[in-house]
């Protein structure tokens, strides 16, 4: 009954809720671990205390999991029993009051705007380059052009339909965590480099905006690393600097620090909370302790007051 239990809130997370392949394997090991856990108690999820979900957690943590690990398997935990509480599997949701552990605020890492015009710049391919070369710089440049210009998720870039450019101009169509679409500007650049790529990969006849080895599935994650892994060397940039994640926070940081409003970049980012986009707000503290040393009356310049 529990496993069955467990298919059905899988299936629904993929069906009603649009999450992701990795998603769904990793609630699938999550609820394993915990069911796992609550049998050699000698219960199970359908009968389980809160005294026991607190015994599991607090299991996690002796066995030294990092805080993140175990708030995402906290979040998990308690969309399980919702479930199991909704489609009344159990009569009460024991999860409903359990705190999740307290994280320390780590600031993003990203890239310096020099640093991102050398990585651009290391696309260009050599004079002497062979044609397979010169793709694989074309891939790279279109998709750091393109990350870099909208902030998208690696997996939302790979996932894009060669028709995600047939948007209003100078906007595209993305479909981000949980299905929900978003528009996100393009600048002429990013478009111009992934038309290119278009139009080299036309004969692959592939659905997707950055094909695979077969033209029938999008590139892979590990694909793409291998890739921008090469183009860090050639910018002169450390490689374990560079992940498509830091591009994506390159972006945010980059415009907010000139000037951009922290609720746009929340709808940019695809953000459904907007307490998520507040991890960049590092950026408007030295916008903040500017305007104060430039436009308030008592900070005048020989240090009075």
């Amino acid at each position: 009954m529990v496993g069955n239990a467990v298919d059905a809130f899988l299936e629904m997370q993929a069906a009603e809720r649009g999450a992701a392949l990795n998603t769904i394997q990793a609630y699938a090991r999550d609820l394993e671990d915990m069911t796992g856990a609550l049998h050699a108690r000698g219960v199970s999820a359908l009968d389980a205390g809160e005294a026991d979900l607190r015994d599991y957690l607090s299991g996690l943590a002796r066995q030294g999991l990092a805080p993140r690990t175990q708030a995402r398997r906290l979040s998990c935990i308690k969309q399980y029993f919702l479930f199991l509480a909704r489609e009344e599997l159990r009569p009460d949701n024991p999860a409903a009051l359990l705190d999740a552990p307290r994280l320390d605020m780590t600031l993003p890492r990203f890239l310096s705007e020099a640093e991102v015009t050398a990585l651009l710049a290391a696309c260009e391919p050599e004079n002497d380059a062979t044609p397979a070369r010169r793709r694989r710089l074309l891939v790279a440049r279109a998709a750091l052009e393109m990350l870099y210009a909208s902030g998208l998720r690696i997996s939302e870039l790979l996932s894009l339909p060669r028709r995600a450019l047939d948007a209003a101009p100078g906007m595209m169509l993305v479909r981000g965590k949980g299905g929900r679409e978003r528009m996100v500007p393009m600048s002429a650049r990013a478009r111009a480099a992934a038309r290119a790529l278009m139009d080299l990969d036309s004969a692959r006849k592939s659905p997707y905006l950055f094909p695979g080895r077969g033209p029938a599935r999008p590139m892979t994650r590990q694909g793409f690393d291998r890739i921008l892994h090469d183009v860090a060397l050639r910018a002169g940039l450390d490689p374990q600097r560079l992940s498509p994640h830091v591009l994506r926070h390159s972006f945010a940081t980059h415009l907010l620090a000139h000037g951009a409003d922290l609720r746009a970049l929340q709808v940019l980012l695809g953000h459904a909370d907007i307490a998520t986009t507040q991890i960049y707000t590092h950026v408007m503290l030295d916008r903040l302790r500017d305007a104060v040393a430039q436009h308030h009356p008592l900070s005048g310049a020989d240090g009075r007051g």
